[in-house]
């Protein structure tokens, strides 16, 4: 079978820790120092459910430079994972706003391959959002909901993979063509 690919847009406010995200992911690295991303692509291959598919991952600014701009790549992305810090409450705010900006642009239908990351777990004594507020959002979005370190190596892959599968049901294997979500059999 041939393997498919699929882009991933990683989207949150700056700071909350969205490159140390992807690139633990993708090179099992954390990075030390904060340097503001203007837009980093990563590609991986990775092997779920015994199917191998190949993640094509677009690391965004933060969200205040992002806006409209980047229209583009939300409507050819296939997946999102929305990026919020458990140390910046303010930084959920934004989520909210980039998840509603996506069903805006995508359609409002909960058939959009999203996740939602809370990024440094392993900060607990500056920790300002709760789990109680993220259980609560959680549902009321029906959105899957993962509490990460990319310093630990805390629940990242999880991340990744919960979205994989998720776009492979938008795109099940059988279909030979562009799928109605844009993936493609390479």
């Amino acid at each position: 079978m041939a393997i498919r690919q699929f882009s991933v847009l990683v989207l949150g406010a700056g700071g909350v820790g969205k490159s140390a995200l992807a690139v633990r992911f993708v090179r099992d690295t954390f990075l030390e120092n904060y340097d503001p991303t203007i837009e980093e692509r990563y590609r991986r291959r990775t092997t779920v459910d015994d199917e191998t598919s190949l993640l094509d991952i677009l690391d965004t600014a933060g969200a205040d430079q992002f806006v409209s701009s980047n229209e583009l790549s939300i409507r050819s992305s296939h997946g999102f994972v929305l990026v919020f810090s458990l140390t910046q409450e303010a930084s959920l705010k934004e989520v909210d706003n980039l998840r509603k900006l996506l069903y805006r642009i995508k359609g409002s239908d909960n058939s959009i391959p999203i996740v939602v990351v809370a990024t440094k777990l392993d900060l607990s004594n500056e920790r300002e959002v709760q789990r109680s507020t993220i259980q609560a959002l959680a549902n009321r979005w029906a959105i899957p909901f993962y509490e990460t370190s990319a310093k630990r190596d805390w629940h990242v892959t999880d991340v990744f993979e919960d979205l994989l599968r998720q776009m492979r049901k938008q795109c099940p294997a059988e279909r030979t063509t562009k799928c109605a979500s844009g993936c493609f059999l390479m």
